[in-house]
């Protein structure tokens, strides 16, 4: 439903969700100057005039309700009716994080029995009692929503007609499609019978018998079987937690008979006893204390089988107040012919449960988010996602995090336009987790020494950094998840930039800041709302008990799933899930091998090359193509090695775990690059292998060299500022004696204000091509050298790793979609004239994040790539995943006696 921009005097400002009785918009009363909620009524409604009239007839007496636990309606303008906009979660949600606490169930039930007593006191029956419409703010205020208005629009039905039963909403389960509102309707209403205020008595034992014990009271694989259920089966009062004092036991009881004419007869009987429990029940009379005398034979039997009759039902109650245990189902899902799959996140599942986000191939064959609920086929796109990934949901699900263009956004799952949250690094995303207190824990950047960020989710506000890996000895911090509570974060740790198998899970206290390690030997940790910690190590995905209050481990770790995809060069997991314990995930091997290398031409023909496979980064050719110059980014067998493919030989420059970004000297007998074995620094080697490594500059933070002048004498690199962001910097050489080069002063070619780096010399050596993101997304841009003089954009939507071809008219980069794009160019004296940028090829490859996967061979007509790896599972053209329902009741039998 499209809606207008304003309905009589209320602005529409945001679409807030939408349902079987219309859609529901967040408007601005421009007369009173307050936000109203506005349920805009379906086309069926609107155009029957005489529902029209009865709707309006009872929206009035509706109106007249004003209690302090009841969501006002203020009228009805036109097709829409105008209602308190009610901020808080819905108890739905709160239920489905688990059973809710004996002193926080009973308060909000006394508060939904006087909201119903004030109503059935006016004549008013609410007919659609249910969790989801019912509203508890952070003070624990109760607000229920949409009281009478399954009458007010569907007015009056005579006694066995079924459209006297509430609106149906429908969420998926394991076996199927099940209900939403039948499973709170009276067996009365189940049966098609007229309702009045003892269905309401009948939904309020429900809905505090799901509180106390975190399920469904009645539930079916279908919608006819939830009904039957409704009708024919007792309520499980055995699963009431073994507090529940007794009053509560038959207030349930009463409320729950089957006959109406034997249940509750008025809810403020329900609110009486509530109160009476709130305040403490008496205690029972004691026995006054007399004289010990020898007590008859049938005394002490009588006592001793009082005993065994204790014991007996202790443990009857032990059973009963134990969790009830679902069997674990599991099944595929086929998202579609469009679906993509992600590089760090592929999808991902809402808080509850009912919705999925994952990426799809949009038109312009950039990457966008679509949404889907789980019981539907058909996905919806959210305009305005090009180039998105990483997509991540609000605590409440009406949120939607993601990346696109080098930034930070949100946007709603009903879509609208979307909204910036802050910069990217040029390294990509590392993974973030969204709190409760309007904050986001994110990791901006893939680089070395990159923490965790807090970024707040109304944007406008720089991002705070709270974790620093240089303090610990560690390389990064990266995929955060804000453990419930909100004060501490799970992250996953490494002292190597690569090899995650060899990490540590960690937890950071937002307050005090300070790191502790909870388990060593995996990446990507999560912990689950059942108590328990989940992490990868070797393509296995690992469980283990976990205190929550202590912050560790208990017991040993046990295998869980083993086709679970993950990605032990970046430390991510291909997996999610929601509280109410759906687990979805990509399944296929762990990739721990590492990458092929291959050739790719301009249609995107892959031909791999027999280099031995590793996890391989930063390629770079020689200049007369016949070797290839790699950093190896495993902590066992690290550092500089140069392929020789004609000889199918690997030889080893250097074996620092942390040497990167080779740079071939002009005449190819030489290499520098970066290493941080020894503190941050570029230095020099021979590429035969000869000789030791000499030190050419030490960075002010991470220098990374990227490009020699044509003669060799000046090498470009870019370094870090603290603060400040990159600049780029030009270090003129002494090559006399090339095997011992004398580094001059370091000269300023970019400020570190303007943020560039990957800095490439034209082939005459006039121009710098380097990559920048202070106005925006990441682009390449193009200066003279050594300046000064203007400035040129090349890219358009994104760019980065510049490369020039041989000829003096190419310029190639790596656009934000991780395809190879080439733009023309013409020099007119000092004019750099340049040509929209094309795509060169169709093909993607491997994300670049800080590490480039590409290179131009002399030849100008093909790229020594880093493909990207063949999409998880066994399934081909088409993204599956495998769905794993009921996975928290797994976990506790397969690790049971960790706690």
């Amino acid at each position: 439903m499209t809606p207008p921009s304003s309905i009589a005097h209320y602005r529409i400002t945001a679409k807030l969700g939408e349902g079987g009785m219309g859609a529901v918009y967040r408007a601005t009363d421009t007369k009173l100057g307050r936000d109203v909620a506005l349920k805009v009524l379906p086309d069926a409604f609107a155009q029957d005039v005489q529902r029209m009239g009865r709707f309006a007839r009872e929206a009035q007496i509706l109106a007249s309700l004003n209690h302090p636990n009841i969501a006002a309606i203020y009228g009805v303008e036109d097709r829409a009716l105008v209602m308190e906009l009610v901020g808080g979660t819905t108890l739905a949600d709160r239920i489905a994080a688990g059973p809710v606490l004996m002193q926080e169930a009973l308060p909000i039930a006394r508060q939904i029995a006087e909201a119903l007593e004030y109503a059935h006191e006016r004549g008013v029956i609410h007919r659609d009692l249910k969790p989801a419409n019912i509203k508890v703010n952070p003070e624990g205020r109760v607000k229920v929503l949409d009281f009478g208005l399954a009458k007010a629009l569907g007015g009056d039905a005579p006694s066995g007609d079924p459209a006297a039963s509430p609106t149906l909403t429908m969420q998926a389960t394991a076996a199927g499609v099940i209900l939403g509102t039948a499973a709170y309707m009276s067996p009365e209403q189940a049966r098609g019978k007229s309702a009045d205020k003892r269905a309401d008595i009948w939904s309020f034992g429900v809905v505090l018998l799901e509180m106390l014990t975190g399920q469904l009271a009645y539930r079916g694989e279908t919608l006819s079987d939830t009904l039957a259920s409704v009708i024919k089966d007792d309520p499980r009062l055995d699963r009431l937690p073994g507090n529940t004092p007794a009053p509560i036991r038959r207030l349930l009881k009463r409320c729950l008979d089957k006959d109406p004419h034997r249940r509750l007869r008025d809810i403020g009987e329900a609110r009486i006893a509530l109160e009476d429990a709130l305040a403490g029940a008496p205690a029972e009379e004691r026995a006054a204390p007399v004289a010990a005398v020898r007590r008859p034979v049938y005394l002490v039997a009588a006592a001793a089988a009082l005993a065994v009759a204790v014991l007996v039902f202790a443990a009857e109650w032990w059973r009963a107040t134990r969790p009830v245990e679902r069997p674990l189902m599991r099944f595929n899902a086929d998202l579609g012919p469009e679906a993509v799959a992600g590089f760090n996140c592929t999808v991902a599942i809402s808080p509850d449960g009912e919705q999925i986000v994952y990426l799809v191939r949009g038109a312009g064959g950039l990457s966008q988010l679509a949404t889907r609920q789980l019981q539907q086929a058909a996905p919806t796109l959210l305009e305005g996602t090009d180039g998105a990934g990483d997509p991540f949901f609000s605590p409440n699900g009406q949120w939607i995090g993601f990346t696109a263009g080098g930034k930070l956004k949100k946007i709603s799952v009903h879509g609208g336009a979307s909204v910036t949250l802050c910069d990217i690094g040029p390294g990509g995303l590392r993974g973030a987790t969204w709190g409760e207190d309007g904050y986001i824990v994110v990791t901006l950047n893939s680089g070395a020494g990159v923490g965790l960020s807090r970024v707040a989710d109304a944007g406008g506000a720089p991002p705070q950094l709270v974790s620093n890996p240089g303090e610990t000895g560690e390389a990064s911090h990266r995929w955060p998840q804000i453990l419930p509570g909100g004060e501490f974060v799970l992250f996953t740790g490494n002292r190597t930039p690569a090899n995650w198998d060899d990490a540590s899970i960690e937890v950071l206290s937002l307050k005090t800041l300070k790191l502790k390690v909870v388990q060593r030997g995996g990446y990507y940790g999560r912990y689950l709302p059942a108590g328990y910690l989940v992490y990868v190590h070797q393509g296995t995905l690992f469980g283990v008990p976990f205190d929550l209050a202590r912050l560790e481990v208990r017991g040993t770790p046990a295998p869980l799933l083993e086709d679970v995809a993950a990605n032990v060069t970046t430390g991510g997991g291909q997996f999610d899930f929601s509280r109410t314990g759906a687990f979805l995930y990509l399944s296929g091997k762990a990739q721990s091998s590492g990458w092929t290398i291959a050739w790719m031409d301009s249609a995107g023909k892959l031909n791999p090359l027999p280099a031995s496979r590793n996890t391989y980064v930063n390629p770079r050719l020689s200049p007369d193509g016949k070797k290839l110059a790699m950093a190896v980014a495993q902590s066992r067998g690290a550092g500089i090695a140069v392929y020789d493919w004609q000889r199918d030989t690997l030889t080893q420059l250097t074996a620092g775990a942390g040497d990167r970004f080779p740079v071939w000297t002009p005449d190819g007998k030489y290499l520098a690059f970066q290493s941080v074995s020894s503190g941050y620094s570029i230095q020099w080697i021979r590429a035969d292998g000869g000789g030791e490594a000499q030190r050419l500059v030490d960075g002010k933070s991470a220098p990374i060299p990227y490009s020699f002048s044509p003669d060799g004498k000046r090498l470009a690199y870019s370094d870090t500022t603290t603060g400040q962001g990159y600049a780029i910097w030009t270090l003129p050489l002494d090559l006399a004696d090339p095997e011992h080069p004398k580094p001059g002063k370091p000269e300023p070619f970019l400020h570190a204000g303007s943020n560039g780096s990957q800095p490439a010399f034209s082939p005459d050596g006039r121009w710098i091509a380097y990559a920048s993101n202070d106005t925006g997304p990441m682009e390449v841009y193009v200066r003279p050298f050594p300046g000064p003089g203007g400035k040129w954009l090349v890219s358009s939507g994104g760019g980065a790793y510049p490369v020039w071809s041989r000829n003096g008219r190419e310029l190639f980069f790596e656009g934000l979609d991780n395809r190879i794009m080439m733009a023309e160019y013409a020099v007119k004296g000092d004019t750099f004239d340049v040509l929209k940028p094309r795509l060169w090829s169709p093909t993607a490859i491997y994300p670049t994040g800080a590490q480039q996967h590409a290179d131009l061979a002399p030849d100008g007509k093909r790229f020594v790539v880093f493909p990207l790896p063949e999409a998880p599972g066994d399934q081909k053209g088409s993204v599956h995943v495998a769905v794993a329902l009921n996975f928290f009741d797994e976990v506790r039998r397969r690790l049971r006696g960790g706690l």
